[in-house]
């Protein structure tokens, strides 16, 4: 089999992951480069001609270059996601959009960045604990609201796993085992069971993340 995808970026990265997690879903043949963090490269002119910003994830599929983890994901369920990952009908297809850009605009500047970013990967000492108790409370109040969604769906579009359910699907490891108050979303909990079953989950997501604790360095 001819390899025509390669990725650049480092496993343990969350926008990484959503890619990954895809591509495993896809069962695609890929090539996968470690970049960014303690790999480097995003500096290098080879890596900024891919990628302006020098941020990954990057993917390279047979010439055609494509940077922004959303971006990437839209990219990859129409390419090779038949029906599943991108309908036909575009009102079908926002129904996944939706979802995508709240997660990205909503959910995961207060998780990834106040909580995650300043929790975790804070050293104790430099934590700034009135933003992190922010962000601890917007995502609550966020999974609530997605806990309410989820009441009678396997899934956020319903039955069958689509694009809608990657971008948020991808922060639950990270939120659920991290050391923080957390309210009782029971919808939300079976739905994070249900992820867990999934092999492409497991290997691309379930990644331990004890290396970053305290690290602002990447």
């Amino acid at each position: 089999m001819v390899v025509t995808l390669t990725i650049w970026g480092r496993r343990n990265s969350l926008n990484v992951q959503k890619v990954m997690w895809l591509v495993g879903e896809l069962n695609l043949a890929h090539e996968h480069i470690p970049a960014g963090g303690s790999f480097g490269q995003l500096n290098d002119p080879q890596f900024l001609a891919m990628n302006p910003h020098g941020r990954v994830p990057v993917i390279d599929d047979a010439g055609t270059i494509v940077w922004e983890s959303h971006a990437i994901l839209r990219y990859l369920a129409a390419r090779f996601g038949g029906e599943q990952f991108w309908p036909n009908d575009p009102g079908e297809r926002s129904q996944a959009d939706r979802w995508m850009d709240w997660s990205q605009t909503s959910l995961q500047p207060a998780f990834l960045t106040e909580v995650f970013w300043g929790f975790y990967r804070t050293p104790e000492d430099r934590r700034d604990w009135p933003t992190i108790n922010q962000g601890i409370a917007r995502c609550a109040q966020y999974f609530q609201l997605l806990d309410r969604w989820l009441e009678g769906r396997t899934f956020v579009c319903g039955d069958q796993l689509t694009l809608a359910d990657i971008p948020t699907g991808t922060s639950l490891y990270r939120y659920f085992e991290l050391e923080i108050d957390r309210p009782t979303v029971p919808n939300v909990e079976a739905w994070y069971r249900r992820l867990q079953d999934r092999e492409a989950y497991r290997e691309h997501v379930m990644i331990p993340f004890s290396d970053l604790y305290g690290r602002l360095d990447f």
